[in-house]
């Protein structure tokens, strides 16, 4: 059984449950001798329980090889095949006709070699000459790329935007953010550690380009992310508008909430610093928020407070919610949809 069957969790309760009701029987019987052990085993089963549950929610260990450091700590690390042309492991979906493929990029720049799922709209095999625009997405910490296939289910979400004509037919990328799932870079170059933004910016599209028939001009690129992605978002897109000409953050934060090692996080790689200390540059930004997480609806507020032209920023609230996958789902297509709408069409010579 995988360590993320939710079988595991309703286990683990059945054993808590077991386990007070053993506790009941024999606390005055045999206490003395029982109790400590039976109280010492309760406790470590709650633990397991708690953690299997957690690991669930963000995904940080999808099985028990990865717990262990046997084994790849993603699912898109098990496949490191690419056929020419750029397709690695996927089917198309029905009845649609997208793929979702699997691949790793090793990024020279970086020195990071991490995995990354590439959505590609339905048509995509069949219009070899078309440029499409391309979106990159962040995901929350602790968490992984596949959070947005499992949990947010971004493939049906993607499928009924463009097939409804909200959106056009995009490429959409999931890189992983980080070689290990309990080191949180929040999308930016560690001192002594990972150079993710490196990576996200520079080796990750230049991979793309070079391998996947898309726009390289900066008008046909835009960013999204939720949670620690949203801060990734708001991030990236200030630091590099030349690069991306919009960015949706759906419950994103103002600062890194992280020590970079050179105290960006107070200037350079916080958002509400640029803002208020450097010139604007040329973009779009999409702030949405739920009304009950205080945190990022702070935040967002005060990102767009601060933001004036030529920054167009566009906000969005739900009611409820709070700093949750449900509210990442009702979010995730207005926000594709807005992306489309700011991004430069698909190009056919």
């Amino acid at each position: 059984m995988r360590i993320d069957h939710p079988g595991l969790v309703l286990l683990g309760i059945a054993a808590v449950l077991a386990l007070a009701a053993v506790l009941a029987l024999v606390w005055d019987r045999r206490g003395r001798v029982l109790r400590p052990a039976l109280i010492a085993v309760s406790v470590l089963v709650v633990a397991a329980t708690a953690g299997l549950q957690l690991n669930r929610m963000t995904e940080a260990y999808p099985s028990w090889a990865a717990l262990f450091g046997q084994g790849p700590r993603h699912p898109a690390q098990a496949d490191d095949n690419l056929a020419a042309g750029g397709a690695g492991g996927g089917s198309p979906s029905a009845p649609t006709g997208s793929q979702l493929l699997t691949l790793v990029v090793a990024g020279p720049a970086s020195g990071l070699r991490l995995p990354m799922y590439v959505y590609l709209p339905a048509g995509y095999a069949s219009s070899p000459k078309t440029a499409y625009p391309v979106i990159e997405a962040t995901h929350g910490y602790p968490g992984t790329a596949a959070t947005w296939v499992r949990k947010l289910q971004v493939q049906r979400h993607l499928d009924g935007e463009i097939s409804a004509g909200r959106m056009a037919p995009t490429v959409v990328l999931f890189p992983m953010q980080t070689p290990r799932a309990l080191l949180d870079t929040e999308c930016t170059n560690l001192v002594h550690g990972p150079q993710t933004d490196t990576y996200l910016t520079t080796d990750v599209p230049a991979y793309v380009r070079a391998h996947f028939h898309v726009r390289t001009d900066r008008a046909g690129w835009g960013l999204i992310g939720y949670s620690a992605g949203g801060f990734c978002t708001n991030n990236l897109l200030l630091r590099h508008p030349d690069r991306y000409v919009a960015g949706a953050s759906l419950s994103g934060y103002a600062s890194p909430g992280i020590a970079v090692g050179d105290g960006s996080e107070n200037t350079y790689n916080n958002p509400a610093w640029r803002l208020q200390h450097l010139p604007q540059p040329s973009v779009s930004l999409f702030l949405a928020w739920a009304d009950d997480d205080k945190t990022t609806r702070r935040d967002s507020l005060r990102l767009a407070s601060l933001a004036h032209s030529p920054i167009r920023v566009t906000t969005a609230t739900v009611a409820h919610g709070g700093h949750s996958h449900a509210v990442w789902q009702q979010m995730e297509a207005p926000a594709f949809d807005w992306l489309s709408a700011h991004l430069a069409r698909p190009e056919t010579p």
